[in-house]
């Protein structure tokens, strides 16, 4: 299927690794042109460069911490600047979940908390904030916010506030935008298998006294499908939303987690 995003110009925070690479990757293949950026700059430059020579799109490689407006903006202009117009915003910059210290109510640090809401809760606003005005004079738009199951599931203090602060938003851009051609959904990732879940299974491992092996096999035996989501199963699922296609669609919360937990959603 074509997914009629040649031309397109995306914006996918986080984009040096992991659940941000695949996307960016994928977005690419389907005809786009991709800025990425990250805080470390080498590995976003040598991600821009293998995704560019990988893809045969043109690639824009921007450091910028998301806790930091003026790097916001300067991500935004020079994304616009160098490509002309920007089409798709992938909200994906985060701290890995379960890796950052206690979350739970007597060990939680006002720092994680606050740190959480920097990155990805006003970042998140301040990235769409910014791509708006492009998006409307063009009268078309995708988002994509990048949540989590804790949004479905009682998780951390602040991890549960976090991804569910981001599904909320999702839901308030949409009505907000809708009307002007701009379509914002969230995606809500369970356990991923991308270059970060080894941190994270370590984390899990020493908080439940296990080997990281047994962190492992447990988390795939927590979803349906009985193993852990690749970053390219996510990075499917976002590309079609940024598509053309996917217009009647928007306001949506959609698990990408093979089938994590026994809520039934209607």
């Amino acid at each position: 299927m074509d997914l009629e995003l040649t031309g397109k110009v995306a914006i996918v925070t986080g984009g040096s690794r992991g659940i941000g690479k695949a996307i960016a990757r994928q977005l690419a293949r389907e005809g786009a042109d991709v800025a990425i950026c990250a805080r470390n700059e080498v590995p976003l430059k040598a991600a821009a460069e293998e995704l560019g020579a990988e893809t045969e799109r043109r690639f824009l490689a921007v450091p910028a911490d998301m806790r930091k407006l003026d790097h916001i903006q300067r991500l935004v202009q020079r994304t616009a600047d160098t490509f002309g117009r920007i089409d798709i915003l992938i909200n994906n910059a985060a701290q890995i979940g379960g890796t950052q210290g206690p979350d739970d109510i007597a060990n939680v640090s006002d720092e994680l908390i606050i740190n959480d809401f920097e990155t990805k809760m006003l970042g998140y606003v301040r990235c769409a904030r910014e791509v708006v005005p492009y998006m409307e004079r063009q009268g078309w738009g995708r988002m994509v916010l990048v949540s989590g199951m804790a949004t479905r599931m009682a998780g951390g203090v602040s991890g549960g506030m976090r991804n569910a602060a981001v599904t909320n938003l999702g839901k308030s851009l949409s009505n907000q935008l809708g009307p002007k051609g701009i379509t914002v959904n969230v995606i809500q990732p369970g356990a991923v298998g991308s270059e970060t879940l080894q941190d994270r299974l370590e984390a899990v491992a020493r908080r439940q006294g296990t080997t990281v092996d047994q962190a492992r096999q447990r988390m795939a035996e927590g979803n349906a499908i009985r193993r852990i989501v690749t970053t390219e199963e996510i990075a499917n699922v976002v590309a079609f939303l940024c598509s053309p296609r996917a217009h009647s669609i928007t306001g949506e919360s959609i698990s990408v987690s093979g089938g994590t937990g026994g809520g039934v959603f209607y």
